[in-house]
């Protein structure tokens, strides 16, 4: 029989020992000194999740066991370091054999180690985004589909949808039928590409990004050498953000945990906000029941925001039926203020009134980067930018690039800019790549043709007469028809129709499937497009339009050039982008139903109650100062004004914790 013998690591001395007492808050204690066994702590906002699992880290070094058994999971691996920067700051010892970061990183550490299981060498490619629609790109057009006979879905598209596939572990056909139905009829042509895609990605010893999941995962299942070999070694998992896990990752930690169970998970249920992205919020929930001798603790003690924020906070998350529940309190002392309702007339009263107050804080001393405006959508900013750009105040967008410059919005503009000048090389350019078979020499051929028929004729009489004698190749010419047939609808015999009418025509008759083919987030960009109609219903002469947009964009592109010298900037976000940070003051804009929460929301108790965490978080981003606003009407491309009801997340705050702030204009 074997003799069992372990090492032990030598003890630090005793004077360098932490007093976890005096560092920590009761119930932060707790969780960091918990014994071995599963573990499960409920961080609520701003209660110092990331000092709780740092100190546990250190307890566990502490306590002999060696860094090489610790292996620390996060969403960044700059949290990682920033984690071990601060053990080693804490203890004399070196904990550099710990294995700290993301999931994807220790998926690409293991398969470096053992890849060769699955037939990979220790040398294998890993494939950036651009290479992965390329290599998918070159799938689709040595498999056999003809473009001309369908819209199929472009390499960007197939990678999210292969990447969802992966991330959720859902077939395909589910996966389609909820997320990209317009895609079922094309089930079996995806099936195919996807098998082909992962030959090529085989033969040429190359991973994409989710492989770097997916594969260890795999080898782990089939190799129970290799897990074995993994489970010794990682005798304790400690996990970050357990909340945004989805269905891969929790079965990759529950895999390494089999036997020794050894793991704690950190998360906040009530800040689980990113479905859409395949994160599993059932994860964090049933973890008591996947280990059924886990602890759970919960840390309240919220060390960011005053009490009256924390008071909203409680009562905005507390009608959600599944959830830990927790009662976040404050360890600031109280503003004798409490966080403002603000019921505005419509979208442009609600832009005057933040940028007046913003101004007011600017004042006040509050600088302009501690201010944020959180919204539920990137459209909801609209009037809010226009506002700031005509009052000179410097901002930056975290959820990405400025509404007017996005690529969609870029691409509807260029119909209406070529109807109002047919001499417009750089709109025809980029209106007629939108057609499928048209590359940038075709477009450069067909503008030369164009250009000609104009120096014979300036008069448009009729789009129609002037471009279907052009030649396009076979692939082209039924989009060539559409986009006759289209230029006729919106200028009939060259007058162009109002802005609104010729948005929605161009989405509807070409750039809706364009989109649906091009971009994974179609919804999105489609509510974007009804917003711009809707904005368009202001004007009612094209020129005043389009004059109105180039105005914009050289205001930012002139705002966006000063900020990169100035460091004060309000922050414009999405809620979703803006999770993990926190502001002095927080305006939260369109409370209304159907903005937020969003229309799609408004189906299921599922993504309502995602909704409210999503509102739950962003009222948990302010320190000092709240601000909750709602208008009551709003500019609606098909509909003229459409009266807008409070968000129903308002009505779940009891009238005595806030403030109704009226606002009247002089």
């Amino acid at each position: 029989m074997s003799r069992e013998y372990t090492l032990q690591r030598a003890p630090s001395a005793a004077a360098n020992r932490i007093d976890y007492a005096a560092e920590l808050n009761e119930q932060q204690h707790a969780a960091v000194t918990a014994p071995p066994g599963p573990l499960l702590v409920i961080a609520g906002a701003g209660s110092g999740k990331t000092r709780t699992l740092t100190y546990r880290v250190a307890y566990l070094l502490e306590n002999g066991v060696d860094p090489r058994n610790i292996l620390l999971l996060t969403f960044t691996n700059k949290a990682a370091r920033q984690m071990l920067d601060r053990v080693a700051n804490l203890l004399p010892m070196d904990a550099s054999g710990l294995w700290g970061g993301t999931f994807h990183s220790i998926g690409n550490r293991m398969l470096r180690r053992h890849g060769s299981a699955l037939g990979y060498t220790s040398g294998f490619t890993i494939m950036d985004r651009e290479d992965q629609k390329d290599l998918l790109n070159s799938v689709v057009a040595s498999s056999g589909i003809d473009p001309k006979e369908i819209r199929f879905p472009k390499g960007d598209v197939l990678a999210d949808i292969f990447s969802f596939v992966v991330n959720t572990e859902r077939p395909i056909e589910e996966l389609l039928a909820e997320k990209f139905p317009y895609f079922l009829p094309l089930l079996e042509q995806i099936k195919d590409v996807h098998v082909r895609y992962e030959r090529r990605k085989k033969k040429a010893n190359s991973l994409d990004f989710d492989d770097l999941l997916e594969k260890p995962l795999r080898m782990l299942k089939e190799h129970e050498e290799i897990a074995a070999f993994y489970r010794r070694q990682f005798q304790f998992i400690l996990v970050d953000e357990y909340q945004d896990t989805n269905k891969i990752q929790a079965d990759f930690i529950d895999m390494l945990a089999a036997e020794h169970q050894n793991v704690m998970v950190v998360g906040d249920d009530a800040q689980s906000i990113y479905s859409w992205r395949g994160a599993n919020f059932q994860n964090i929930l049933a973890f008591p029941r996947r280990y059924p001798k886990a602890q759970v603790c919960k840390i309240e003690l919220n060390y960011r925001s005053v009490p009256e924020i924390l008071q909203v906070a409680n009562a905005a998350i507390s009608a959600n039926t599944q959830q830990f529940r927790k009662q976040l309190s404050a360890t600031r002392l109280t503003k004798q203020a409490r966080p403002a309702m603000v019921a505005l007339n419509d979208g442009g009263e609600q832009a005057l009134f933040i940028a007046q107050r913003i101004l007011e804080l600017r004042d006040e001393g509050v600088e302009l980067n501690e201010i944020a405006v959180l919204y539920r959508s990137h459209y909801h900013a609209v009037e809010l930018q226009l506002e700031l750009s005509r009052r000179g105040i410097p901002y930056q967008i975290t959820s990405g690039i400025r509404f007017f410059e996005q690529a969609h919005i870029k691409d509807v503009a260029a119909f209406i800019r070529f109807v109002a000048n047919p001499r417009d090389e750089v709109a025809f350019k980029r209106m007629v790549r939108l057609l499928p078979g048209i590359g940038g020499k075709s477009a450069e051929n067909l503008w030369q043709a164009w250009e000609e028929s104009l120096d014979q004729d300036a008069v448009i009489v009729s789009w129609s007469e002037r471009l279907l004698p052009m030649s396009v190749g076979a692939r082209a010419k039924r989009s060539w028809q559409q986009l006759a047939d289209t230029l006729d609808e919106i200028a009939p015999d060259g007058e162009p129709k109002q802005p609104t009418e010729m948005i929605m025509s161009i989405v509807e008759a070409i750039y809706d499937d364009y989109a649906k083919a091009n971009f994974a987030n179609y919804e999105l960009r489609k509510e974007d497009l009804n917003q711009l109609a809707g904005f368009a219903r202001q004007f009612k002469d094209i020129h005043e339009f389009l004059s109105q947009l180039a105005l914009i964009s050289n205001v930012d592109a002139e705002s966006a050039a000063t900020q990169a010298s100035d460091t004060e900037a309000v922050n414009l976000s999405t809620v979703h982008q803006a999770k993990g940070l926190e502001f002095y003051a927080v305006f939260v804009i369109w409370l209304t139903d159907g903005m937020f929460p969003s229309t799609r929301s408004l189906d299921t108790r599922e993504a309502i109650e995602e909704e409210r965490r999503l509102f739950y978080v962003a009222v948990t981003r302010a320190r000092d100062e709240l601000y909750l606003t709602y208008p009551h009407m709003r500019l609606n491309a098909g509909y003229g004004d459409m009266f807008q009801r409070p968000s129903r997340f308002l009505k779940e705050i009891p009238t005595t914790l806030v403030e109704d702030w009226n606002v009247r204009r002089k």
